[in-house]
């Protein structure tokens, strides 16, 4: 029999061959780890919004997700109780306090103060982990360019998802008084260094893009990539014709409750339309939530509505479905300012997904969007509003009609899985040479709601 010396201990060929084996297995499972530890790891931050009700940013993560990506979110603090984003595998939440002191430009100052120390501080802790590969960085505000400069001289990419125009919502925001000319300089600069300073730009449609190109972004740079939900969100295949499954003239809003959101026209045009048609065969749903709520629950208590207006409250994504497929007609009460003109509003997509006729005011992003699935009204007077709504009510052909344009645009060009292709292009080529992702696949997982999603976030 062969024999084996190890530290000055004698072992049988056998045993020696044995513990051998056993040591290539652990190896293996040692290199499994560490070339696990290797997927590319993106961090997204967010300045406005809890993670887990930003439907864009999910959709992100489960993208990156899917392609092989590890993801951690840095954003407000929402639900206390979770420990990563609701729907996904394993994306990590890194929340950060809130303090919200008023509406006046040193209250903003403040929060963005307060946003930019507690993410830059978040982010660190993510470099010295070993994450942070890569960083996405979702406005509003524009004020982490700084941070730019700093991972890009580190040599780490840095995306700007470009959600709004900050400019624009500051003069919205202002109403009919004229901005504050230093003010709109400054968050034009903050615009101007955001842009400039990104390996890549995520713009959310046409118009975004050009806004960057006249910004001095090199074209392939900006790649569009528009909101709007999976197909897999959508529960069922939205009807093509009639109304069946509808709640009969059910008027419905979806979305953020905020000044420049124009909420209290929805509110109005439901007060025209009693006078159109009375109280007893319709109603409106608002279905949201947003610093313009008690304004809009006082507007209808004011204007004696409380039998037609129902406010739904912030929705989970089965909810959301849910009641866009109960529903008879959508409301987009956008006022036809620079920025709406400009923007893609998510809900409306969302509309259109599940085959949802959508009344709005006539914006050039708007009709992009929903061509011929979309009645269009000139200004946004409650007025007409209430009569285009008044009319669609009575015409179910033409519902129908709208029904099946938007389903069409849903299918062919705004769904989700359309978006995911080019926004994990992007990824795949910024990290290739660095972290080449395990996976290529942009298919999009169903997202979970409800129970399922509060069980998974405190077992994870």
């Amino acid at each position: 029999m062969l024999w084996m010396f190890r530290s000055g201990r004698v072992f049988p060929a056998k045993d020696c061959a044995r513990n051998g084996a056993a040591a290539r297995e652990m190896s293996g499972k040692g290199s499994a780890r560490r070339m696990q530890k290797k997927r590319p790891q993106v961090s997204i931050l967010i300045a406005n919004l809890p993670a887990e009700r930003d439907r864009r940013v999910i959709r992100e993560c489960l993208s990156l997700e899917r392609a092989g990506y590890d993801v951690t979110v840095i954003a407000p603090r929402g639900d206390r109780t979770l420990k990563t984003l609701p729907g996904s595998r394993n994306t990590r939440l890194k929340p950060y306090p809130v303090y919200v002191l008023g509406s006046g430009v040193l209250s903003f100052a403040f929060e963005f103060l307060w946003s930019f120390l507690c993410i830059a501080v978040r982010l660190v802790g993510e470099v010295f982990a070993g994450r942070a590969h890569a960083v996405q960085v979702c406005n509003p505000p524009d004020v982490y360019w700084p941070l730019a400069l700093v991972f890009r001289a580190l040599g780490r990419p840095w995306v700007f998802d470009h959600h709004d125009l900050s400019p624009e919502i500051y003069a919205t925001r202002s109403g009919d008084n004229p901005p504050n000319p230093l003010v709109f300089r400054t968050l034009v600069g903050f615009e101007w260094m955001s842009l400039r300073t990104a390996s890549a730009v995520f713009a959310t449609n046409e118009s975004f893009r050009e806004n960057a190109l006249s910004r001095g972004v090199a074209g392939e740079k900006v790649t569009v990539v528009r909101n709007g939900p999976a197909r897999d969100e959508i529960a069922v295949a939205g009807q093509t014709e009639g109304d069946t499954g509808r709640t009969p003239n059910h008027l419905v809003y979806l979305g953020v409750l905020g000044p420049q959101d124009n909420v209290e026209g929805a509110v109005l045009a439901a007060e025209e339309l009693t006078r159109l048609r009375g109280r007893t065969d319709w109603r409106l749903t608002v279905a949201g939530d947003g610093e313009s709520m008690p304004a809009l629950q006082k507007l209808v208590s004011d204007r004696g509505l409380g039998d037609v207006v129902e406010f739904a409250g912030w929705l989970d994504a089965k909810g959301v479905d849910d009641l866009l497929r109960s529903a008879t007609v959508a409301i987009q009460p956008d006022l036809p300012t620079r920025m709406n003109q400009l923007s893609t509003m998510a809900k409306t997509v969302e509309y259109l997904g599940r085959g949802l006729p959508v009344v709005a005011v006539d914006l050039i992003e708007t009709r992009r969007s929903a061509e011929e699935a979309a009645v269009y009204v000139p200004t946004g007077d409650p007025a007409e509003f209430g009569a285009a709504i008044n009319e669609l009510f009575d015409d179910p052909a033409r519902r129908a009609r709208m029904r099946r344009d938007g389903l069409a645009r849903f299918a062919e060009v705004l769904s989700w899985e359309h978006q995911a292709e080019r926004y994990i292009a992007v990824w795949n080529r910024l990290l290739a040479k660095r972290l080449p992702p395990a996976r290529a696949g942009v298919s999009i997982p169903r997202q979970r709601t409800g129970e399922e999603l509060t069980s998974t976030a405190r077992d994870e």
